[in-house]
């Protein structure tokens, strides 16, 4: 297919390669999204890391296609998730932050609505066998969960890591461990927080294998390199700290995936696209860009991401075109011949000729919104980004926004200031309400609390300065 589509004009290589996937769902791609929390821009080889391994993500990019301008919708980890399962910009879905801190706590009674399309119920409508395997963070109330929304298979944490009696701030319960709507388990120690990335791997391994024979989705949202950082030991010894080791441990994941795909003779079968949830935290490498996790500037919100599908998607290019994670679910949707639900708006555009190396393929985002919770701090258009408080970037020159340039170009500014003022003003006319649970309470009882009391929500607890 890949040679067919090099000989044909651009303007029919999508339609082409749409024509062959949509066919029926026999000839459609699997597809596998690894999904990193807080990895920064500069931590993988192929984006210029020369501190990490990262030898499986570097043959990744050869093998497949590098996104340097891959946005996700949010800099934080709840609402970049509720982007990405619904093609929404986070407030559009009620999810721009939580019901009482900028993401989701234990026993939080907010969490993405049942009647919102997530791409599991998109794949599922297709034929799809659907498995999630890692951090959820949409919700652990059970009308929240993954397999309520989509997902046929769930093994993971329904949080960040990070929320348990080890984090002093709030009074966290235990950190479980399920397997579809169960607790299995309990992450008590650091060992237990090392294991999590190769037990995610594994289940997701076991997923692909016990599927193979019909088409499946995969979701692997990865619990590293949030914090709390610990690594098994094999990939310790040789790192300078634990921030490497688990980007290098990582690196080894998206290996057991590709090499599972090769074993099974899935590979030219399946797409494969490896990104983050948010810019990277402390310790982690943002350069060449500016800031990092929780903000507005590019190194909150533009991700490391490489897309790999052998023999359609051409080996060893570069694209920088405007593209985010909300377009995802549009974008699969066609490929496979998925429903969206009518009516419904969605802020995801298709970007499967961008994804394909379609020559000459242009990005369908006038502008890119970037927020902070409910808060909409800036607007891309083309190279230029503005900011809400009259700062102006160009970033085909200055990735790095280092030169603010507004007063030489006042009207740019005043353009962009008004994109963002209707925007606003279409999202309050056009968003949705945040699933809401009645008498929410924690999975699993807070350590030493007896009863009732033991379960009550994290954020209705008194919390402690830091």
């Amino acid at each position: 297919m890949r040679a067919l589509l090099q000989v044909l004009p651009s303007s029919l290589c999508f339609a082409v390669a749409c024509c062959v996937l949509c066919g029926s769902t026999s000839a459609a791609p699997n597809i596998v999204v690894i999904f990193i929390d807080d990895m920064g821009y500069g931590d993988i080889g192929p984006f210029g890391s020369t501190k990490n391994e990262t030898p499986h993500l570097d043959r990744m990019a050869k093998e497949g296609r590098k996104l340097t301008s891959f946005y996700v919708a949010a800099p934080v980890c709840t609402p970049s998730r509720a982007a990405l399962m619904t093609g929404c910009y986070p407030k559009r879905v009620g999810l721009a932050k939580g019901s009482g801190h900028i993401v989701l706590f234990p026993g939080d009674p907010h969490g993405l609505h049942p009647d919102e399309w997530t791409m599991a119920e998109m794949f599922k409508s297709a034929g799809y066998a659907t498995g999630c395997f890692g951090k959820w963070h949409l919700g652990d109330q059970p009308q929240f969960l993954p397999t309520a929304q989509g997902f046929d298979a769930y093994y993971g944490i329904p949080y960040s890591n990070d929320m348990w009696p080890g984090l002093k701030r709030w009074q966290c319960p235990d950190l479980p461990v399920m397997r579809d709507t169960k607790v299995i388990s309990l992450v008590k120690d650091m060992n237990d927080q090392a294991d999590l990335c190769r037990q995610f791997t594994e289940e997701a391994v076991k997923f692909i294998r016990a599927n193979k024979e019909k088409p499946f989705f995969v979701y692997l949202p990865h619990a590293f390199v949030h914090g709390p950082r610990a690594a098994r030991p094999e990939f310790m010894k040789n790192a300078k700290d634990a921030t490497e080791a688990q980007i290098e441990e990582v690196d080894w994941s998206v290996g057991e995936i590709l090499d599972a795909l090769r074993e099974e003779k899935l590979a030219e079968k399946t797409l494969v696209l490896f990104t983050s949830d948010n810019g990277g935290a402390r310790g982690c490498v943002n350069l060449p860009l500016r800031g990092g996790k929780g903000s507005a500037f590019e190194g909150g919100m533009r991700e490391p991401t490489v897309v790999w599908w052998p023999g359609t998607i051409p080996a060893g290019t570069t694209c920088d075109e405007v593209m985010t994670a909300m377009d995802l679910l549009p974008t699969f949707a066609k490929m496979v011949g998925g429903t969206l639900k009518e009516g419904r708006t969605i802020d995801g555009k298709e970007i499967g000729p961008l994804l394909l190396g379609v020559e000459g393929a242009k990005t369908p985002h006038e502008s890119f919104f970037y927020h902070q919770a409910d808060n909409l701090r800036a607007v891309r258009s083309g190279k230029w980004k503005c900011f809400r408080k009259g700062e102006l970037y160009d970033l085909s020159k200055d990735i790095g926004e280092k030169k603010n340039i507004a007063a030489q170009h006042p009207e740019v500014v005043a353009r962009l200031q008004k994109v963002m003022d209707t925007f606003d003003e279409e999202m309050v006319r056009n968003s949705r309400p945040v699933g809401v649970a009645k008498n929410s309470r924690t999975l699993v009882p807070r350590p030493g609390v007896e009863g009732e009391e033991g379960f009550r929500p994290t954020l209705s607890l008194k919390a402690t300065k830091k």
